[in-house]
């Protein structure tokens, strides 16, 4: 991969890592709202009125979030425990592919709450409607938009 940055390696991977970390920090934020969104549900009165295929799809977007939420803290711990370990190139790598899975446990999770929450509210036929609809929407801007991107700058260059 080209850099058109005039930087030595330690001083992109240090740039790198920023970046990672501030990205996890926005993503962490809505994880943990969204999470806590999901832990108030069962003390709401309409939770006891839920089909059997709702509580599943509440428990399973339980799981997403507090998965989402312990991934965000990864990173963290790797730096801290690797840190002056001299791999920062490392630390870097999987702080990138750790910060694409959450993205990827977010989407899931976000299309787990619209299904939920449309289930609850309109129905089942809705629910699905709006599941479809989330879930093509978030991969066009989570996969098609960033590889078309991608394409396109590599044109240019």
């Amino acid at each position: 991969m080209a850099y058109a940055r005039d930087e030595r390696t330690s001083e992109r991977l240090d740039r790198n890592w920023q970046d990672i970390l501030q990205e996890l920090r926005v993503i962490q934020t809505g994880v943990q709202l969204l999470a806590g969104f999901l832990l108030t549900l069962p003390f709401s009165a309409r939770f006891d009125q839920l089909d059997a295929w709702q509580v599943r799809l509440y428990l399973a977007t339980v799981v997403v979030a507090a998965l989402a939420v312990g991934i965000t803290l990864v990173p963290i711990v790797v730096h801290r425990r690797l840190f002056g370990e001299l791999v920062k190139d490392h630390v870097v790598a999987i702080g990138h592919a750790l910060s694409q899975t959450v993205a990827a446990l977010l989407g899931v999770l976000l299309v787990g709450i619209l299904t939920l929450v449309f289930s609850v509210t309109v129905g089942w036929v809705a629910a699905a409607v709006v599941a479809t609809t989330a879930t093509v929407s978030l991969v066009v801007l989570l996969v098609v938009v960033p590889a078309a991107l991608l394409r396109r700058a590599t044109r240019l260059q």
